[in-house]
């Protein structure tokens, strides 16, 4: 018969952050206590409201967008780009998340065992890993394609990208594992220098591409290549994601001591990880609107919500 979870104040906390698995104790629930995701912060629910919002957001929109990513990715695998195979984990990551969102609902008012929150707290070390650094291999992909064309033809073979990829999953479960197992002494600071790589990347590959993309002009031509400028334009809204997204918990998250424990917990907290969550809407979004043609929807719409460049009619 299944454990029953006896949820806690620190319940929140412990899923987050690196306190020991142990904490979510398996001892039978009181009948008479009533769930909340706002215990232990009831006069300062504002943030964790936020973060509440964001996680909906991500399962009403996030998810079917993920979906229709990975729907194309299947569609279009004839003419793969070479970027794909990222592309492709990094959606059906975030469509994982998106899932256990709702396995969090479930289990908090309905389930109450400790092995989902266990595979919840998972689900959260697989988010805070695989997005930065999938989307670091897609801009090395696209860095590799624009400053060096020779290189980057002679390892257009699919299993380098395959070796990449399990090499990121690899890194991403032992992750994820070592925060579901909790305890590990500063294991909060990996997820900041890990961002703070990727963010740090990002910023190379984009001054790399664009001192590549002035070179590539001709003298006195104004337009660039095209597909080194589609080629920048990725990379460039990949950094804007970056920032957005996980630039405020790199920012904050190092200045813990300095915040009192309930303001960092009831506040500073579910906002920051809030940014970090709405980037498995925000990816996919950014993906669909540069196609041409979406699985599942209508062309008119398509092209309602697309951002791809429409071909500027002809003077002759």
């Amino acid at each position: 018969m299944e454990s029953q979870l006896r949820y806690d104040t620190s319940l929140s906390y412990i899923l987050r952050n690196n306190l020991p698995s142990s904490n979510l104790t398996t001892d039978s629930v009181n009948t008479t206590h009533t769930a909340s995701v706002f215990e232990g912060c009831e006069q300062m629910v504002s943030g964790i409201i936020f973060d509440l919002a964001i996680q909906c957001f991500n399962v009403v929109i996030g998810i079917p967008a993920n979906i229709l990513v990975l729907a194309n990715l299947i569609n279009t695998r004839n003419e793969p780009l070479t970027s794909d195979i990222f592309l492709g984990c990094l959606a059906f990551m975030d469509a994982y998340f998106g899932f256990m969102t709702i396995i969090s609902s479930l289990n908090l008012f309905h389930w109450r065992s400790a092995m989902a929150w266990m595979a919840l707290k998972f689900s959260y070390g697989v988010k805070d890993t695989s997005g930065p650094l999938f989307l670091s291999c897609v801009c090395l992909d696209r860095f590799i394609a624009v400053v060096f064309p020779i290189a980057f033809g002679q390892l257009k073979d699919i299993k380098y990208r395959i070796s990449l990829t399990i090499v990121v999953l690899l890194l991403t479960f032992a992750y994820a594992s070592a925060k579901t197992i909790g305890g590990i002494h500063n294991f909060e600071k990996v997820f900041t220098g890990e961002v703070l790589f990727a963010f740090t990347w990002m910023v190379v590959c984009n001054v790399a591409i664009l001192w590549a993309l002035k070179r590539s002009r001709g003298s006195g031509k104004d337009e660039m290549n095209p597909m080194k400028r589609k080629a920048f334009k990725m990379v460039l809204s990949i950094l804007i994601i970056i920032i957005s997204n996980y630039l405020p918990p790199v920012a904050l998250f190092p200045f813990e001591d300095h915040y009192p424990q309930k303001v960092f917990t009831c506040y500073v907290q579910p906002v920051c990880y809030a940014f970090v969550n709405i980037s498995s809407t925000v990816q996919p979004l950014t993906y669909l609107s540069r196609l041409e043609k979406v699985p599942f929807l209508p062309e008119s719409c398509v092209e309602k919500l697309s951002c791809k460049e429409k071909d500027k009619p002809s003077n002759e």
